[in-house]
């Protein structure tokens, strides 16, 4: 993505989550759509906050920090939180406490717009076989699909109660590229992440509105079609890694990553049995 100023700005934009993953990629390419970005993460930020950055750590199990967090911010992208599978008590204090008082303190500061960074492991015990739209009924996979599908049910709320409109995004797989014959369906680039955070930071009217998080690829799960008035049109597609990811060995057909789209987490736990 090029370093280009968006024509779409919020004053002051909140992304959690910004040492992860994701945070890291995202924290350089959401930089054009605000006049400031607010960087946040319970661990340490590298490198340090730049021009039109600040940064404010927290930790989002702490209703109080949170608060102070959200104030002063114009709309939030929320990735904070863990972003594996792990026992139901860590889940709990990251993804579940801090989505909620994510929403508690957009309430308190007015804060309008959430994009919210759900998963696909929300539906993750539906088979590869099967065609998903937004309106499936949601099949967890993990504690933390448990954690993703809660979060999409706390949007919901806040939107028919206090009017916080949200676009949740069900995150396929999103890495430079396609690791296994799974994500090939899965897979979500970089450049269609931005663009499709975007979309749902600046469209009017979203309510609350569920999108499947996938590049244009050949055997796509998914149906976006619920959220056609996102205008989310990917650019990319896994084929080009076809013959590098078939280049390895054949999963067994018993593997849950030949057979469920939330593949290998639908196996993990339970925890300290």
């Amino acid at each position: 993505m090029s370093e280009t100023t968006s024509s779409q700005r919020v004053p002051r934009l909140l992304l959690t989550g910004a040492a992860g993953g994701l945070g890291k990629v995202l924290r350089e390419r959401l930089r054009p759509y605000a006049d400031v970005l607010r960087l946040s993460d319970i661990a340490s930020l590298a490198p340090a906050a730049g021009p039109h950055e600040e940064f404010v750590p927290c930790d989002l199990s702490d209703k109080k920090a949170v608060d102070a967090l959200v104030a002063g911010c114009d709309a939030i992208v929320h990735l904070g939180g863990v972003s594996v599978e792990r026992p139901f008590e860590e889940i709990l204090e990251g993804n579940i406490k801090g989505v909620f008082h994510i929403y508690e303190a957009a309430r308190r500061h007015g804060v309008k717009r959430v994009v919210f960074a759900s998963s696909n492991h929300v539906i993750g015990f539906y088979k590869q076989t099967e065609h998903l739209d937004a309106h499936v009924l949601r099949r967890p996979d993990s504690y933390y699909g448990l954690s993703k599908s809660f979060g999409e049910d706390v949007a919901q709320f806040y939107f028919d109660r206090w009017g916080i409109e949200t676009v949740s995004i069900r995150i396929g797989s999103s890495f430079p590229e396609p690791a296994n014959r799974r994500m090939m369906s899965t897979w979500l680039s970089y450049d269609d992440l931005t663009s499709l955070i975007e979309k749902s930071l600046f469209t009017p009217n979203v309510k609350h509105t569920v999108v499947y998080g996938a590049s244009a690829n050949k055997d796509v799960w998914w149906d976006n079609s619920a959220a056609a008035h996102l205008g989310y049109a990917p650019k990319d597609t896994s084929e080009v890694f076809r013959a590098k990811v078939e280049a390895q060995p054949p999963v067994a057909p018993t593997d849950p990553n030949a057979i469920y789209q939330g593949g290998g987490f639908t196996a993990q736990g339970p925890f300290g049995d």
